[in-house]
């Protein structure tokens, strides 16, 4: 039976009361960038201000009406304000739902639609945008928000107000210092709705995880675990999940100025000496990019998660290359169910098997294969996965009935396909949405891209199928030069680079000699090409297969159709 201690809320809580050792630590340090090189701390919040300003914020909610079954939109950064105003909804009984507004505006409406909220928590910077002369602006940049304001539901704004802002909108700062009353409030149930997060799907049907707060709690104190936090230790990171296990384990939350996607510099100068951060493959190439060409000092964090997308060996070669007085971990994971296995790097490093070595799954977490198409070919499965830190289910089911329990998830089918070492670890060979079918040959990108991508030369690795007319497809292998630094999609640029494509760099023809050695003869792409950089896509930014498809499909034709400049079916690679 769940306890309230079992709630993500309780620890925190608990060394942010009165008479607490802890609650005189800092809990929340935020930086920003200084005028000059460098930055400085802005604001420093202690467990026992962040305790009493999140039940404080909790209590002002809860006179609004906001409980148990509500649910808040929440579009706000994770800076010490917006922290308190998560957990003071969750708190209150109340689920958070992010909602990325850099969506279009059809699927921003449906998931709105989806989520049903009552209130908004939002940026003020964000109404301002939306609407009116900065709308404008906007919109020549390529930025397309919602306009925030006229949602009809209760609105409150994070940071001063400004133009654009509701009339009736309640400030964060006036919530957080609203006197505190325990007795107002629900108890903390850790099997209440805490979270939502849309992770793809329609406007017909959008797709998102909810999670309760027993399962934060459970994943967020797996990563507190492989971060291997104590008191006193400073975790740098801009993500909210990766920063609440420094929170349980009462060290200090350092919230960076900008992402590193956005100002390397000044993230890596406070990363560094660090305990503890999470970064997705795109952003380690950018801070490892910056020390290389002198603009950071060769000293990184202790620890450095790195997940969000396959994690490859290359980059974990050049990490601890580039710095290796850091213990380099991959994590994998998903929204689903966060984490599931991580591997060190020198374990990778040493894996000369197929696939992509994820590690072993990590204690209370369940995993096994369950057959594709009947069979469980050379070991191969769909991977599937349970623990205390799996969601609670997906809205659209608990919401048509689950709400009672009688459709919450017991195990989540990952879409991946592994298989397992005899020592327990976790490789994965590809995707069951990934997997090319080429003739009566079942093609898996994630048995051979790792194999290719440690030629000499290569930089990223990319094994995609190209629908042809008659249902079957064609393989292209498109590769980029180690020596380039991926683009991918750019944020706020108005949509990710067009990825230029060449049949005839140098690179391709060395590629060319080696695949026979690296590649089984029936998996052999019928094409290889050269990528200025591979496309991302998602919050995750993960590779763009549908993008890098659509891009190597002029080269990839059946013989027979008219003017095709694509190569027969191979008997090697082209």
């Amino acid at each position: 039976m769940s306890t309230p201690a079992a709630h993500l809320l309780a620890p925190v809580l608990a060394r942010g009361a009165a008479g607490h050792a802890s609650a005189d630590d800092v809990a929340l340090r935020r930086w920003t960038r200084g005028a000059r090189r460098g930055a400085r701390v802005r604001q420093e919040v202690t467990y026992g201000e962040l305790a009493r300003h999140i039940t404080a914020t909790a209590t002002a909610l809860a006179a609004d009406g906001l409980g148990a079954g509500d649910r808040a939109l929440f579009s706000v950064r994770p800076r010490p304000q917006g922290v308190v105003l998560a957990l003071g909804a969750v708190r209150a009984g109340a689920t958070v739902v992010f909602v990325d507004p850099g969506s279009t505006p059809e699927l921003f409406a449906a998931r709105v639609a989806a989520a049903r909220p009552t209130l908004a928590m939002t940026e003020s910077l964000l109404y301002a945008v939306s609407r009116g002369p900065l709308r404008r602006l906007a919109r020549s940049r390529g930025i397309l928000l919602p306009d925030y304001a006229t949602l009809s539901v209760r609105h409150v704004h994070a940071g001063p107000w400004l133009p654009g802002v509701p009339r009736r909108s309640r400030a964060a700062a006036s919530l957080a210092r609203t006197a505190p009353d325990v007795d107002a409030l629900p108890g903390l149930d850790p099997e209440r709705e805490a979270l939502v997060v849309f992770t793809s799907g329609t406007t017909a049907q959008p797709r998102a995880v909810v999670h309760g707060a027993g399962s934060l709690l459970a994943g967020c104190d797996l990563l507190r675990e492989v971060f291997d936090l104590a008191p006193g230790d400073v975790v740098h990171t801009d993500q909210m999940l990766l920063g609440m296990p420094a929170l349980l384990a009462g060290a200090t939350w350092s919230v960076p100025a900008e992402p590193p996607s956005r100002d390397v510099v000044t993230f890596g100068r406070c990363l560094a000496g660090a305990a503890g951060t999470y970064l997705v493959p795109a952003d380690v190439t950018v801070l490892l990019d910056a020390v290389e060409d002198g603009r950071l000092p060769a000293r990184g964090p202790r620890v450095a998660l790195v997940g969000g997308a396959p994690v490859t060996r290359a980059l974990l070669e050049r990490a601890t290359r580039v710095l290796p007085g850091t213990r380099w971990v991959g994590v994998y994971g998903m929204t689903e169910i966060l984490p599931v296995a991580v591997v060190e790097a020198a374990d990778k490093l040493a894996f000369d098997g197929d696939g992509d070595l994820v590690g072993r799954p990590l204690p209370g977490v369940e995993a096994h294969l369950v057959p594709v198409d009947g069979t469980l070919d050379d070991g191969v499965g769909e991977l599937v996965l349970g623990g205390p830190s799996l969601m609670a289910g997906y809205l659209h089911d608990l919401d048509g009935s689950g709400r009672d329990g009688s459709r919450r998830a017991t195990e989540h089918r990952t879409g991946d396909l592994a298989r397992f070492e005899p020592d327990g670890r976790t490789v994965l060979v590809g995707r069951t949405r990934d997997m090319i079918i080429r003739g009566t040959t079942n093609i898996y990108p994630g048995l051979f891209e790792p194999r290719i991508a440690a030629i000499e030369g290569v930089g990223e690795a990319v094994l995609v199928g190209v629908l042809q007319d008659d249902g079957d497809e064609l393989v292209a292998l498109v590769v980029t030069s180690r020596a380039d630094s991926p683009t991918g999609s750019q944020p706020g640029t108005g949509g990710p680079p067009a990825v230029d494509l060449d049949p005839l760099h140098p690179l391709v023809a060395r590629v060319r000699a080696v695949l026979p050695e690296v590649v089984d003869h029936d998996a052999l792409p019928d094409v290889v090409l050269h990528g200025t950089h591979v496309p991302l896509t998602g919050r995750s930014r993960k590779p763009d297969r549908h993008a890098l498809a659509c891009a190597a499909a002029r080269w990839c034709r059946a013989p027979h159709a008219p003017g095709a400049p694509g190569p027969s079916r191979p008997s090697g690679p082209t």
